[in-house]
Parts: C-alpha cells; sequence; structure tokens
C-alpha cells in the first residue's frame, strides 16, 4: 500500500461552508404602464442644478451652507470566504444554513423518491468500466421502508443525465457552459410489489469488465424482508425495459419471487452477502444470510435451481449484522455481530462454528464489515460506537490456539453516531467510504502519511479536541439525513452514491 504526504492530498476537509439564511433583500422598482421604470423618490430627491443654485442663493444670503457630501460608491471589497464546516467544531446558528460548495465537486446530484429506500446496490451495465465521460448514467436496485408493508416495492433505477457540475465562481462563464452545467438529471425506474419492508438489497456479482446478460438470462437479486424472509428475484427484464422503448416482459417473470428462503423463520435479519465461483462457472452462486437470532444460512445453486441449506453457522451470541465472502478463498466468509465480534468462517469446518475470531472487536455492536479486495489480509468493521477500525487478518490466530486479541492496525473515532455502511475503493486498496447516523458520509485514504510534526497522531487515531482532524480522512460529504447506505460504483471511477430518508446522491470528486 503506497504511502504520501497528508500535504499532498488533493482534497482537504469537506464540502460545506456555512452561510446566512436571512439576508436583506433589496425591492424591485416597479415598472409603470408604457414600460419605462419610474422612481418612487422622484420628487423627494434634489436635482444636482437645485442644488448647486440653492448654494448659490444661501451664499448671498450670508447663511451657512452645509458642505455637500460626494456620492456613496459601492464598496468594492469582497466578501468574507465561506467558512468550511467541520463537524463536532462547528455548530450552525439558529439562521445559518449548510451549502454545498460545487467548486469541489465535480459531479452531484441528489434525486428524492416516493419511499425512503434505506438499502440499496449497484448493477452492473454494458456501458463500460473506467467512464469518465459526462453525462454519466447508473443503474441501481432499491427496496422501500414504506408506511404499510402492502406499499412496499423493489425498484431499478437508471440515473441518466448526470452531468458534471462543477463550478469554479468564475462569473465570465459563457451562458451555454451554464446552461449545460443546469441541466437536470433524469430518475427512471421500473418497480414490482414487495410485501414488507426491504431491510436489505443485494444484487448477484458479475465478473470485472462482463457486459450484462442478455435479456433472455437472468440476473438476480436477493431481498431480506422484514417478516423474516429472504426472496430472490430475477430483475433483468427490468432493467431491458429502461433501456428498450416499447420492451414488453413477463410479468409472471419479475413480479414473484423466483426463489424465497425459509430457513430463518419468523426471524428477521440485514446482513446478506453473494459471492460466485468465477469466469470458470459464474452462474453457480452462493448467498449466506443472517438473522437476529444469530443464525447465518448459506444457500447455493445447481442447474436444478437454489437450495437452501438447513444446518445454521452458530457462533455468534447475538444479532448478525453483516457478511462478507472472502475476494480470495472461495469456501472462507467474515461475520460481525451485536455481540461485538468478528468471526471468520471455512464452510468446509464440520460443526458449522468460526474458525477464528477477533473479540472483542468493538466496546459496542459491530454494525458492517468491508473486505479489502486488492489486500485480502485487510478488513474493515464499524461499530455502534462510531469507531471505525482496521484488520490485520494475519495477525488473527484460529480458535483452538492460545487466545490473543489482535489489535486494529488503524482505528477512527471521528463520526459521533453509529456505523451505518462501510465499503473498501473497489481498485484503490488505501481508500474506504463510510456514513454514520450523524449525517456524514465521509472518505479515508490509508495511505496518507503525516508531516513530521503530526507523528504519533494518525493510527490509533483518537481526536483529544474537536479541531484535531485525522489526516486520512479526506472528505466529508453532508446534506442528507439519517445516511443508511454508500456504495462506489464500480464502473465510474471515484464516484460514490449514497442513500438516506431524504433520498439518493451520487457524486464524485
Amino acid at each position: 500500500m503506497s504511502k504520501r504526504s497528508a500535504s499532498d492530498r488533493a482534497i482537504d476537509g469537506q464540502a460545506f461552508a456555512k452561510a446566512s439564511g436571512s439576508g436583506a433583500k433589496r425591492d424591485e422598482n416597479e415598472v409603470n404602464d408604457i414600460g419605462e421604470f419610474e422612481d418612487a423618490w422622484e420628487d423627494e430627491i434634489e436635482s444636482e442644478e437645485e442644488v448647486v443654485d440653492g448654494e448659490a442663493g444661501d451664499a448671498e444670503d450670508g447663511m451657512d451652507v452645509d458642505e455637500v457630501m460626494p456620492a456613496i460608491e459601492e464598496s468594492e471589497e469582497l466578501p468574507p470566504a465561506p467558512e468550511a464546516f467541520i463537524p463536532g467544531t462547528h455548530v450552525l446558528g439558529k439562521d445559518e444554513i449548510l451549502e454545498p460548495d460545487d467548486s469541489v465537486y465535480i459531479m452531484r446530484h441528489s434525486m428524492n423518491v416516493t419511499w425512503p429506500c434505506l438499502s440499496f446496490d449497484v448493477l452492473r451495465d454494458s456501458l463500460g468500466d473506467e467512464r469518465q465521460r459526462y453525462p454519466a448514467t447508473a443503474y441501481l436496485i432499491a427496496g422501500t421502508q414504506a408506511d404499510q408493508a402492502s406499499k412496499n416495492e423493489l425498484s431499478v433505477f437508471k440515473m441518466s443525465s448526470l452531468h458534471r457540475t462543477q463550478k469554479d465562481g468564475d462569473d465570465s462563464d459563457s451562458d451555454e457552459d451554464e446552461d449545460a452545467l443546469d441541466e437536470d438529471a433524469i430518475l427512471e425506474f421500473r418497480s414490482v410489489p414487495h410485501h414488507g419492508g426491504v431491510n436489505r438489497v443485494r444484487a448477484q456479482p458479475l465478473p470485472p469488465s462482463s457486459p450484462l446478460p442478455p435479456a433472455s438470462q437472468p440476473y438476480f437479486t436477493a431481498t431480506w424482508a422484514d417478516s423474516g424472509k429472504v426472496h430472490i428475484w430475477d430483475i433483468r427484464p427490468l432493467i431491458e425495459s429502461l433501456d428498450v422503448p416499447g420492451y414488453s416482459w413477463d410479468k409472471s417473470r419479475t413480479n414473484k419471487p423466483a426463489f424465497t428462503i425459509n430457513s430463518h423463520g419468523r426471524a428477521e435479519g440485514f446482513a446478506m452477502d453473494w459471492a460466485s465461483s468465477g469466469n470458470a462457472n459464474p452462474s453457480s452462486l452462493r448467498l449466506l444470510t443472517g438473522d437476529v437470532h444469530s443464525k447465518i444460512y448459506l444457500t447455493t445453486t445447481a442447474p436444478s435451481g437454489f437450495n437452501a441449506l438447513s444446518q445454521p453457522f452458530t457462533s455468534h451470541t447475538s444479532s448478525v449484522e453483516d457478511l462478507q465472502w472472502s475476494p480470495s478463498e472461495p469456501t472462507v466468509f467474515a461475520s460481525c455481530s451485536a455481540d461485538c465480534s468478528v468471526q471468520i468462517w471455512d464452510v468446509r469446518s464440520k460443526g458449522r462454528r468460526s474458525v477464528a475470531g477477533i473479540e472483542p472487536a468493538h466496546e459496542s455492536d459491530v454494525n458492517v464489515i468491508s473486505w479489502n479486495r486488492n489486500t485480502s489480509y485487510l478488513l474493515l468493521s464499524g461499530g455502534d460506537e462510531g469507531g471505525i477500525k482496521v484488520w490485520d487478518l494475519r495477525n488473527v490466530q484460529k480458535k483452538g490456539t492460545t487466545v490473543v486479541v489482535p489489535s486494529p492496525v488503524a482505528s477512527f473515532k471521528w463520526h459521533t453516531a453509529p456505523i451505518t455502511s462501510i465499503e473498501w475503493h473497489p481498485t484503490e486498496d488505501s481508500v474506504f467510504a463510510a456514513s454514520g447516523a450523524d449525517d456524514q458520509v465521509t472518505l479515508w485514504d490509508l495511505g496518507v502519511e503525516p508531516d513530521d510534526d503530526e507523528l504519533g497522531t494518525l493510527m490509533n487515531h483518537a481526536p483529544d479536541s474537536a479541531r484535531d482532524v485525522p489526516p486520512q480522512l479526506l472528505f466529508v460529504h453532508q446534506g442528507q439525513k439519517d445516511v443508511k447506505e454508500v456504495h462506489w460504483h464500480p464502473q465510474i471511477p471515484g464516484a460514490v452514491l449514497s442513500t438516506a430518508l431524504d433520498g439518493f446522491n451520487i457524486w464524485k470528486l
């Protein structure tokens, strides 16, 4: 993992500045019937000639004359520069609001939906990898949390006309450029009914650089319903209908699950992750699901269809919060739980017990984990206390040996509320994104080294003062309420998507 100085970071701080929400406004001049502007104070202000005549007359009479003041010219002083808002340091005043600094974002779009979608996943498309041109297009799969179970839906969203929005504040920009920047993004969607709220949704993995399967072949998505059932859906026809005008699909294929996992009984859950056997056999899928009763079940696929295995994995003592397959070992996966631990498993082990673990990993519930796909011995975890930790799995000993609780290779306590989502960058092995219940989405880079006078304040970092910002903290994105999930777009480098109670954000720095 390469290192670089904190002074070399491309982005420092965050993109929201404080601005007053109650500035005084100037009254506009009214227009008369013939289209000319009328001076409302015309009769009360003397003309320049009248003032001169008056001075002459007063001088002849020997009277004192007040000195005529010169006309007041507008100040050429620039307004004060906006102040970067640092959470935990600054507090918004009564009449202050946060305004995004659009000179920082290359692209930033916000999209509202009918019902909150508190879980989503980015869908691969056939538009190519490493996309840099604008306008951009992105596809998502999301499930709703409606006020009634019968109103919930599973939706495929197509975000298009995602134009470059960056502005440098130069008023000399041409009108043509401004029009291009201000063009609204387009949000289209296709939905199928989903009984019950969607706790989590995940799409099956597709091999890197592979196009979408043909419309005649399935593209599966799994949903964790609050009813305790896990449904598997074929969403490929919904994507096709967004791309091909007039496309008609068989609703019997999309409106009902292709398979339902009933292994969890009535226990709902949140933890879920897919894995594929790779390019050799991409149709051979594996799906892990974990519930609030501490059980983890494995579902596999075969030519005949899905097969839900009946024997659970049982080493946790409380709710299973998140699951991640190993990116390098097809039989190994990790889990985290409200029992404060992270466990490592091998599906081949007898007794369905974990083979290694970090106990405790956090001082409270471990909410989310992410396995680095480029450096496979690094694992991220986010806790209910707001802490983020980076683990070197080479230091985690197998069970049955002398148990020594490993120390994280890095630990950060920046968020002030539970971590709700965390994810490594798909190609940069030192960069990750996190979101918290404190309405922040943060970007981090472990490759940033402190300057000489900052040594000792980086790793295992717990700020002593509110102004002490970790050098690895690259960026803070705000403006959403109760952020639940954040994902990188695997085909648009640097693009981040997040969902919250008030809708979706997609942005790039």
